[in-house]
């Protein structure tokens, strides 16, 4: 099983590295991509709150929870993205559909807990056109792909009963390719520019989980993530090419490479708090706050006009109800029923306007009979920027799955 679960995750690690493409989001043209969700389906079908230690899910958010287990856990997941994109004269729609995460996580003791996985961190999937009107002849079309992906090692150990401290280390690897072309109406040459950008570099994130009883039956949470600022290396290229168009392609007619400098992108530190207060297995609510300090970001190159960065902030709230998690009847009594919302303000400022991002989730988990494994289903309806000094507002939809394989392994025979 373990040899198994290591290729799954190299399989997977070769997909995101060169298939790539989770966004079709307009917003996806700035810095690294659009910076996607960084937890579980189970929490992001909660509005993103992860404050709650778990004895058998995967917490994504928080690298203290790998204390709580008591299982091995395996779990992958994906979402299906639909988003409507709307101006003040056009609207369009597109899709995409991508793995979020692999990730195997295990007790090793009383005290200790480790997970490793991989992850999308940002991604880059956009595709505008800007046509001539009026005296204006010249046409443009912008493409990007690919994004930030990041394998994940996580250790935790518990000080108490009460008290636990994690540690996530990441290696952040990916490509990011732009290409801009250039025509003229009734000009069969255009302008072609091809840039593109190897990432790699390690980031760090810590946490810290505490739970006590209150009564007889109610636990508070509380959590607390920080994420230091560092560095990702970027090794940059760039092309230029005239192109001749034909009734089928677009052929290259000469092309000259243009030497630009390696540089390196600063990360934002980020740092999260949250509480919750409810009862094990039956009711819980929680709420969090983020804030993500982008002093020093930029994008990958700096000839984007009318863009800066702000520091960010993001709040959450959710919560989950079990009807009656020990039910030998009524499977729907045993179902996992989650919902939340959550605002943030991106720190990316377009045009004089802060793109903010709001949305509001829900979600199932659905348990599978004789097992602790679960399947867990999300939905996500958002909306993101605004139609606003000549923007895009993006509507979305996003449906997610994930499979959460958990038992007890490595358990010594008493009997053989």
């Amino acid at each position: 099983m373990i040899k198994r679960i290591l290729l799954s995750v190299c399989l997977f690690m070769s997909l995101v590295a060169h298939a790539q493409n989770g966004t079709p989001s307009i917003y996806s043209f700035y810095g690294i991509g659009e910076v996607t969700f960084r937890g579980s389906v189970e929490n992001r079908s909660m509005g993103g709150v992860a404050v709650f230690t778990d004895s058998i899910h995967i917490n994504l958010q928080n690298p203290a929870s790998y204390g709580g287990l008591k299982f091995t856990s395996f779990s992958v997941a994906a979402t299906n993205n639909k988003t409507r994109f709307q101006t003040n004269s056009v609207t369009d729609e597109a899709g995409r559909t991508n793995i979020d995460y692999l990730a195997f996580a295990i007790p090793i003791s009383k005290k200790f807990g480790a997970g490793i996985g991989v992850m999308p961190y940002s991604s880059v999937g956009y595709r505008i056109q800007t046509l001539a009107s009026g005296s204006n002849l010249n046409n443009r079309r912008y493409e990007g792909s690919g994004g930030l992906n990041r394998v994940f090692f996580s250790l935790a150990y518990n000080f108490s009963e009460h008290l636990s401290f994690g540690v996530d280390l990441h290696y952040n690897f990916g490509q990011i390719e732009t290409t801009t072309l250039a025509t003229i109406s009734g000009v069969q040459l255009g302008t072609r520019e091809e840039s593109t950008s190897n990432l790699s570099g390690f980031t760090l994130n810590t946490g810290l989980m505490y739970r006590r009883k209150v009564g007889k039956k109610n636990t508070f949470f509380g959590s607390l993530t920080y994420t230091p600022s560092t560095e990702v290396n970027l090794d940059n290229s760039r092309f230029i090419s005239t192109v001749l168009f034909t009734a089928n392609a677009e052929v290259i007619d000469s092309e000259t490479e243009v030497i630009v400098p390696d540089s390196k992108l600063k990360m934002p530190q980020r740092i999260t708090f949250g509480a919750g207060f409810g009862e094990e297995r039956h009711w819980l609510i929680g709420a969090e706050l983020a804030l993500t300090s982008n002093n020093g970001f930029a994008n990958r190159f700096e000839d984007i006009q009318n863009v800066n960065y702000e520091n960010g902030t993001k709040i959450s709230f959710g919560g989950y109800f079990i009807p009656k998690y020990t039910a030998f009847n009524g499977y729907f009594n045993r179902v996992t029923y989650r919902a939340g919302a959550r605002f943030e303000r991106s720190g990316l400022v377009v045009n004089g306007k802060n793109i903010e991002d709001k949305a509001v989730t829900f979600g199932l988990g659905l348990p599978l009979r004789g097992t602790f494994s679960n399947i867990n289903f999300g939905c996500e309806l958002g909306k993101r920027g605004t139609k606003a000094a000549g923007l895009v507002e993006e509507r979305y939809t996003n449906i997610s799955i994930s499979l959460s394989l958990n038992d007890r392994w490595f358990v010594k025979r008493k009997y053989d």
